[in-house]
C-alpha cells in the first residue's frame, strides 16, 4: 500500500460517526445506495459549523445518512431534502426520527430534482448538496446556483467519479460531465471552486458577488 493510500484510508477511519449514521449507512447498502463516505461526512457536519449554515437543501436524500452528518451539530438549521425514490424517503424518515430530530426541521420532498429545483425560492439556502444521479450533474448545479445565496455553498461529492476523471482513457458519458463541470467552474467568476480528494472527491463552490 502506498503513502497515498495509507493516508485515505487513515482520514477515512478518523471520524467517530453517531449510531444513527452508522444505522443509516447500514440501511443504504440494504437499498443499495453508495452514500458519501465518513470522512465527506465529518466535512459535511464540518462545513454547516464553519459557515453557520441555517437553510440547507440536499439533492439526494438516499437513505439520511449525508443529511443526518448535515444537521449532526446544528440544532438551528432546517433541510430540504429531494429524493425521486419514495422507498429512500421512507427510509430517511424512519432514520431521522430515530434520531430525535424534529420533524420541524426536516422537509422531504419526492420529485425528480430537475423539476422541484426550479420551483424553490431563490437565494434561500446557505448549503446546497449535489449527492444524485450524475447524468443530469450540470442541470442541478445551473439551478443550485440560483437557489444558493450570495456567499452560499454547493457542495459535490464523489467529484473525481471513481478516480475514472483523472483518467484519460476513461470517456463515458459520467465521467465527462464530471470533467465538464470541473472545468467550467475552475474558468467561472461566478463561484470559488475549490476540489479536494477526501473520500472520492469533493467540489466545493461558494457563490460569489459576480
Amino acid at each position: 500500500m502506498s503513502k497515498i493510500e495509507s493516508n485515505w484510508q487513515f482520514v477515512e477511519q478518523y471520524p467517530d460517526e453517531p449510531v444513527s449514521i452508522v444505522r443509516a449507512r447500514r440501511h443504504s447498502l440494504e437499498l443499495g445506495i453508495e452514500p458519501v463516505s465518513p470522512a465527506v461526512a465529518a466535512y459535511l457536519s464540518s462545513l454547516v459549523v464553519l459557515t453557520g449554515a441555517k437553510n440547507i437543501c440536499e439533492v439526494g436524500t438516499g437513505a439520511g445518512v449525508s443529511g443526518l452528518a448535515l444537521l449532526r451539530y446544528s440544532d438551528n438549521a432546517y433541510l430540504t431534502s429531494i429524493d425521486v425514490d419514495p422507498e429512500h424517503l421512507r427510509v430517511a424518515r424512519q432514520v431521522f426520527t430515530e434520531a430525535q430530530i424534529p420533524q420541524s426541521r426536516v422537509r422531504l420532498i419526492e420529485a425528480a430534482a430537475v423539476d422541484i429545483m426550479p420551483r424553490l425560492n431563490p437565494g434561500s439556502y446557505d448549503l446546497l448538496l449535489i449527492d444524485a444521479n450524475p447524468d443530469q450533474l450540470l442541470s442541478y448545479v445551473e439551478f443550485g446556483l440560483q437557489l444558493v445565496r450570495e456567499g452560499g455553498t454547493i457542495v459535490i461529492p464523489n467529484a473525481l467519479w471513481h478516480g475514472q476523471v483523472a483518467d484519460p482513457a476513461a470517456r463515458d458519458n459520467t465521467t465527462a460531465q464530471f470533467r465538464d463541470l470541473l472545468q467550467i467552474m475552475a474558468e467561472s467568476n461566478a463561484v470559488v471552486a475549490t476540489l479536494s480528494s477526501v473520500g472520492g472527491g469533493v467540489l466545493t463552490l461558494t457563490r460569489t458577488a459576480n
